[in-house]
């Protein structure tokens, strides 16, 4: 049973609490005008509820605006680690509040001054998050489903058991392999199998002439697709 679902305030937005068990990263899906002056904009994440979304503070706010400049359009598809900081302060009392601690979207670390109390500054150092890596494609999905068959490796439980033991990632599915990891796991089937990897065809499979109803390369694995154990 996850206890952190237990814990959640009753509230219309994220809170300090719900960082309670350590930072999170979550992805920015929309950004909102806000219904107070208080809190001015609304921040919609893809890995928290819809109806809560997360109100920054002005100094987060800054460093937003600091990190990926004026028009918030710019923010959707930017990633961000938020963690509770126990030391924030509310009518001169510490009552913990969000801070952001890594943003994507940025070259390097970045340090800013801002203020924290009437007259006092201190410095918020921001550290880069790694773009997200792209999906395999639909062309190197189907050299899985290819390498999978010709190394006998059949059934859902056991596809996903090697994928996941090659990737060392608690994946849910083949749609969350990556498109370097799907080419990899194809590279050691085909060393399982008996046969030379080729990891070059993995990674430029068959261009559309080729072969009548197969995209571009480059495109992500459609998700209406049969995915490397879906054919068993």
């Amino acid at each position: 049973m996850d206890m952190t679902t237990t814990i959640a305030p009753r509230s219309d937005q994220m809170n300090a609490e719900d960082l309670l068990a350590g930072p999170r990263t979550f992805t920015i899906t929309e950004v909102r005008e806000g219904s107070s002056v208080e809190q001015p904009v609304s921040v919609y994440l893809a890995e928290f509820p819809k109806d809560r979304p997360f109100k920054p503070s002005k100094t987060v706010r800054r460093i937003m605006v600091h990190a990926w400049g004026n028009d918030s359009a710019g923010y959707v598809g930017k990633r961000l680690t938020l963690y509770r900081d126990p030391l924030v302060k509310f009518g001169g009392d510490s009552v913990g509040g969000i801070r952001v601690s890594h943003m994507s979207g940025i070259p390097k670390r970045f340090s800013l001054a801002l203020t924290i109390t009437r007259g006092k500054r201190a410095p918020y150092v921001i550290e880069p998050l790694p773009d997200v890596p792209p999906p395999a494609t639909a062309d190197t999905m189907r050299l899985l489903v290819a390498a999978f068959e010709a190394a006998g490796v059949n059934g859902k439980a056991q596809r996903l058991d090697y994928c996941r033991h090659l990737t060392g990632r608690a994946l849910a599915s083949a749609g969350d392999l990556t498109q370097d990891e799907a080419q990899a796991v194809i590279a050691a089937l085909q060393t399982d199998a008996g046969e030379s990897p080729d990891v070059e065809a993995a990674a430029s499979p068959p261009r559309a002439s080729e072969g009548a109803g197969i995209p571009e390369p480059d495109s992500p694995a459609s998700p209406d697709e049969p995915l490397p154990w879906d054919e068993s």
